[in-house]
């Protein structure tokens, strides 16, 4: 397709040079160069294609970067990059100094919020909107947020909080019957009701249609029946939720008519309040294979236009080990039940819903929930598995800690994502969760050091008495080391090579590297020992003290952050006990950590097998081979 509207788009607000009649025809630009783009960068697709139409409205309607548009998650903002001149940078999207896949404001004026969780963009939008009120700025605020989004209780949090204001704020909620996997609950069902609702939609548009045709006075009549809330829709849709919320509902519109869109923004920007602007989007728009799997498309890597399918397939991943265990489990404990917060399909967890639909709970965008809705199940008498991403179960802290491990309920943790994630970058790294979960009293905290150990572990959790979490990386499933197999213990280690002087204490797939390690140690003449150290809580503080005696340096590596990590407990520990060893600790340094491949994300962080063999041969030389008393190590 020739790209001849596309071409004049080149900074911020050049779109409004384009004549409305044309705006169709630039958007089937922009979605055919979407596909094309991402089928050989990989990305997320399907919501991007969704919103297209939606985001030519806004950026019509509103002026960037003046005006503030707030995307929630941030996932489907690929259109706005375009539109605010970053079309030329798609070719190095998702890619170590390239295009974020998320708004990001140190990318562009024109992103005013660094998304990549979600239900927060209705909390920043009132944040921006009583900014502007209090410091007499005249731009406009409008988040963006959609229904899976919405499940979210900070979205809700935020409208009871917005109910009062006296001037224009606008929330867009894009309709599309899905986050990751299909949306559920209560607000689903209400929202499909919204839908549906035939009778309202057909009464709403004959009734505009016919007064906009009244001259001079038709627009005023149908803005005011839009803005008044006793208006007749109340009287077809019982219970109005979000006008009983505070806020000018307007909608259902349809999410690919830019000029209905157009029309209906203009509108909603004349509310002195809040307002919340119901938009119906498809996710996977204009691509079939899309259209017909977006789950699949949410988030992609390279594959043939033609046909939708990848270009490269990779061995099983610990989640797909971790959905085999969970099946089996299943069917031999009828105790044993899954939970997830819409992450169904990314956690492994739907072939468990499918054998077992009646022991499978998602909770929506809810890890808050979700966290304490498995303690309840877990009082109850039941065995919950919680699977969430690692950096998504950031947001059930205090619920982790007040009602799972206060109380000392058997939850068993399943940790996705944990460490780098490659190409999302600095929001979805979880690089935190060994630090935030051994904190807690109470808890019990693993990492596998391949396939194998996974499911040993997750058996030796359902069987276990307590709050037990098991962290895992995203990709590929590591295969080495098959014949070491030891049986878990509580709190034990698993020595893999006993050797003297240097001591390789690597925590779960830090493994592979320190494999690499040992090999390149030995190839310099030294013997190290090898530790699969398996628990990060407990430490297995007496093989600590045993291997202190003929050691003198201690190596922990663990794709985690430094502070508060499993080397810094370690070398608590040593220095608690005067033991006469040095502790190098390699983990990630107190910053974000930006996008690029996990293999480039571990070297810009000293934690590749070369670097971390350089930093124990420079120790060795600075210190002649003497022992030397734990301390910090920089």
């Amino acid at each position: 397709m020739m790209e001849k509207l596309l071409q004049q788009i080149k900074q911020p607000d050049d779109i409004k040079r384009i004549p409305q009649d044309k705006l169709q025809d630039l958007a089937d630009e922009i979605r055919d160069y979407l596909i094309r783009s991402v089928s050989r960068t990989g990305g997320h697709l399907a919501s991007n294609l969704g919103v297209v139409e939606l985001t030519i409205a806004l950026h019509y309607v509103y002026s960037l970067p003046k005006d503030k548009i707030i995307w929630d998650v941030g996932h489907q903002a690929y259109t706005h990059k375009i539109l605010t001149g970053r079309k030329t940078d798609f070719a190095w999207l998702r890619k170590e100094g390239g295009l974020s896949g998320f708004p990001r404001r140190e990318e562009s004026d024109c992103d005013c919020w660094d998304a990549g969780h979600s239900s927060n963009s209705i909390s920043a939008g009132l944040g921006f909107v009583e900014a502007r009120n209090l410091t007499g700025g005249d731009y406009s605020v409008v988040s963006v947020i959609g229904d899976g989004a919405l499940t979210g209780g900070m979205a809700f949090e935020a409208m009871n909080n917005a109910a009062g204001l006296k001037t224009n704020f606008v929330t867009v909620l894009n309709d599309n019957n899905m986050s990751i996997s299909k949306n559920v609950g209560g607000l689903h069902t209400y929202l499909s009701n919204l839908r549906t609702s035939q009778a309202y939609t057909d009464f709403k548009d004959s009734l505009h249609g016919g007064l906009e045709k009244i001259p001079g006075i038709g627009d005023k009549m149908v803005s005011q029946i839009r803005r008044t809330k006793s208006s007749l829709k109340q009287l077809v849709i019982p219970g109005m939720f979000f006008e009983d919320m505070g806020f000018t509902y307007l909608g259902p519109v349809d999410g690919h008519n830019i000029r209905g869109m157009i029309r209906a923004l203009q509108e909603a920007r004349r509310v002195n309040g809040p307002v919340l602007l119901h938009v119906i989007t498809e996710k996977g728009r204009g691509y079939a294979p899309a259209t017909r799997h977006p789950e699949r498309f949410h988030g992609t890597g390279a594959f043939d236009i033609n046909t939708g399918v990848p270009l490269t397939y990779g061995s099983a991943t610990y989640t797909d080990i971790f959905s085999t265990v969970m099946r089996k489990m299943g069917e031999r404990d009828e105790s044993v039940v899954a939970v997830t917060a819409a992450m169904a399909d990314g956690t492994g967890l739907k072939r468990f819903a499918n054998r077992f639909p009646d022991r499978f709970f998602d909770a929506g965008i809810a890890e808050e929930h979700a966290v304490t809705f498995a303690a309840g199940l877990a009082l109850g008498g039941l065995k919950p598995v919680l699977a969430i991403y690692s950096s998504f179960l950031q947001r059930g802290f205090d619920q982790l800690m007040e009602d799972i491990c206060m109380q000392k309920l058997h939850v068993v943790l399943a940790v996705d994502r944990a460490g780098f994630v490659g190409a999302d970058g600095k929001t979805h790294n979880g690089c935190f969760d060994l630090s935030y979960l051994s904190m807690m009293p109470e808890m019990t905290v693993l990492a596998p050091k391949n396939k194998w150990e996974l499911s040993d572990m997750m058996k030796f959790a359902i069987a276990f008495d307590g709050p037990i979490a098991i962290r895992y990386p995203k990709g590929d499933a590591w295969t080495g080391l098959e014949e070491c197999r030891a049986p878990i213990e509580y709190g034990k280690a698993e020595v893999i090579h006993r050797g003297k002087k240097i001591a390789l204490l690597p925590v779960g797939a830090m493994m592979k590297e320190a494999v690499s390690v040992a090999e390149a140690l030995r190839r310099k003449g030294y013997e190290p020992t090898l530790v699969n150290m398996r628990f990060v809580k407990p430490l297995d503080e007496e093989l600590l003290r045993e291997l202190s005696a003929d050691h003198e340096l201690f190596v922990t590596m663990e794709e985690n952050a430094r502070r508060g990590g499993f080397g810094v407990q370690v070398l608590d520990f040593v220095n608690s006990e005067r033991l006469p060893v040095h502790v190098e600790v390699a983990a990630i340094p107190d910053r974000y950590v930006h996008h690029a491949s996990s293999d480039r994300q571990r070297t810009l962080c000293g934690l590749d097998a070369e670097s971390i063999t350089n930093r124990i041969l420079n120790y060795l030389e600075e210190n002649n081979g003497e022992e030397t008393p734990g301390r910090i190590s920089n």
